[in-house]
């Protein structure tokens, strides 16, 4: 079966406690497509975290000593420095512009994943909108899928994704925050290649790499397509979770 990925159209702008499930579900449907087994549905974090209502005004921050030293370093607000440094495990990294974190939820990532992209809140203040990561991806992934399945009668895979930059590459690429349905990684030592050698180190980051291809179809900018429909996954569906894609810090060779 081919892979194809379908970014629904006619999503309306999300606010906090709208249904996800609701709304793609009538989109699909718009969309002249469907649910079918083994079909995975990939929602960008933002329309996540603003259903979930992970949205911060600035105004209500108050800034630490270590959030006035961090701003000092980085070039940062010292309000949005604090957020930073409250969804952080660890602070790694820092320069003008940029703080490179261990984020609560384990992966590496810059300024804490807060985003302030397509983000409004309520009020007139609307440069003073952040947005947060939501608290728990993959429950909120399993959450989506749960009523995805009861509605459709079918086995499917859920993912939520972000855009992450890389230590050793230029650019963001979409990367995996939340699954629930589908496999991380895809462990390929000892299948075969063409000469028939046994593979001994290959594991394939799956759900990235969808991740990324799903990406490019959402866009980064005012497409308003942040749910995309892919049919066609080449690996056997399964219950998958982040922590399978997290590298253990004592293997990493940036830290």
């Amino acid at each position: 079966m081919p892979l194809t990925l379908t970014a629904l159209q006619g999503l309306p702008l999300i606010k906090p406690g709208d249904d996800l499930a609701g709304i793609i579900l009538k989109s699909i449907s718009q969309s002249a497509l469907s649910l079918e087994n083994d079909d995975i549905i990939v929602l960008a974090q933002k329309i996540v975290s603003k259903a979930e209502n992970q949205l911060v005004n600035l105004s209500t921050i108050v800034p630490t000593p270590q959030a006035l030293e961090l701003a000092a370093r980085s070039g940062k607000d010292p309000r949005l420095a604090e957020l930073i440094i409250r969804e952080s495990n660890e602070i790694l990294r820092v320069r003008m512009g940029s703080v490179i974190v261990e984020h609560k939820l384990g992966f590496v990532c810059a300024n804490a994943g807060i985003d302030h992209s397509n983000v409004a809140g309520d009020g007139t203040d609307l440069e003073e909108w952040f947005l947060l990561l939501p608290q728990n991806p993959d429950q909120s992934a399993s959450k989506i899928r749960s009523q995805l399945e009861l509605a459709s009668g079918k086995r499917i895979g859920v993912m939520i994704i972000d855009s992450h930059g890389r230590a050793w590459r230029v650019g963001t690429v979409g990367i995996t925050i939340g699954i629930s349905g589908l496999p991380g990684l895809i462990d390929e030592r000892g299948w075969k290649d063409l000469f028939g050698y046994a593979l001994q180190i290959t594991v394939v980051a799956a759900a990235d790499e969808l991740a990324a291809a799903a990406s490019l179809v959402m866009g980064q900018a005012s497409e308003g397509t942040p749910v995309v429909h892919v049919r066609g996954f080449p690996f056997p569906l399964r219950d998958g979770n982040l922590q399978e894609l997290l590298r253990p810090k004592e293997q990493d060779l940036f830290r």
